[in-house]
């Protein structure tokens, strides 16, 4: 009994926390009246609880709390959207490769092992730099490289499932294989997917920051948590906010992300059960 309380515990935090966070970056021009753009010269690196400012202000006078807020905006709208491609691409690729067998199953396995045996940072640096800086380079970069995770979960879970006695009878009853696919398989692959795409989200944000920190992700003059956190570590010693305040909502996202899927795990073991 505390065992399940503990689950339920862990999927509603996980909520609350990516609720508050989404709250944040849709209701920012509600929350901040500050243009995140605007430079004031004589009111640089103010501390913050600063008049006017409540997180202070940069090394060219921008208001800090705006720029996390709608960097926020920026950065998670990539996560989520980059991730849609990619999600559903490999579901289906590993679901009619587990399904099927030979050699799709043959093409889609050694597609995605070449992939994987590249170190993952290296591989999405150079798309990105051969593809270019900004949002774009980075929506292409996760759609060549990040449905290969989700190739590999719905290859393992429909490998199981194809001979099971449900897919057997639906094959008895004249379904076709698309349909199978659809209504009995896709079902029992989705909870494991959902559960690797909170997991492959905080990933993907890890890596949306460590390009703009590069300089190679989101263009400025586009608030970015990445970006910010590499023009603050100038002054790290003088006006920590700079870059700690951005660093803490990265791993803020990541702490809710993490909960959510271990919440969602749990939540969907425990039906199984």
């Amino acid at each position: 009994m505390r065992e399940k309380r503990i689950r339920k515990k862990t999927l509603m935090i996980g909520m609350i926390m990516m609720g508050l966070l989404a709250a944040l970056a849709v209701l920012a021009p509600l929350i901040c009246s500050c243009d995140p753009l605007e430079q004031d010269l004589y009111n640089v690196l103010k501390a913050p609880g600063s008049s006017g400012h409540l997180l202070g202000t940069d090394q060219l006078g921008r208001d800090i709390l705006a720029r996390l807020l709608y960097a926020g905006r920026t950065d998670l709208a990539v996560m989520v959207l980059a991730e849609i491609i990619p999600f559903f691409t490999g579901t289906f690729l590993g679901m009619v490769s587990g399904y099927f067998g030979g050699r799709a199953e043959w093409v889609i396995t050694l597609v995605t092992d070449t992939f994987i045996a590249f170190p993952y940072y290296l591989l999405v640096i150079v798309v990105a730099f051969a593809t270019g800086a900004g949002i774009h380079g980075i929506f292409i970069t996760f759609m060549l490289v990040g449905w290969l995770v989700y190739a590999r979960v719905a290859r393992g879970v429909t490998s199981s499932l194809r001979r099971s006695e449900w897919v057997e009878a639906a094959k008895i009853m004249g379904y076709s294989d698309l349909r199978i696919l659809v209504t009995e398989v896709f079902p029992n692959v989705l909870p494991q997917a959902v559960v690797v795409l909170m997991t492959d989200m905080a990933a993907l944000l890890v890596s949306i920051v460590t390009l703009g920190y590069l300089g190679i992700g989101i263009t400025p003059p586009t608030p970015d948590w990445g970006m910010m956190i590499s023009e603050g570590q100038s002054f790290v010693t003088t006006a920590w906010w700079l870059s700690v305040l951005p660093g803490l909502m990265v791993v803020y996202t990541g702490i809710a992300l993490s909960l959510l899927g271990d919440g969602l795990a749990d939540f969907w073991r425990r039906d199984s059960v």
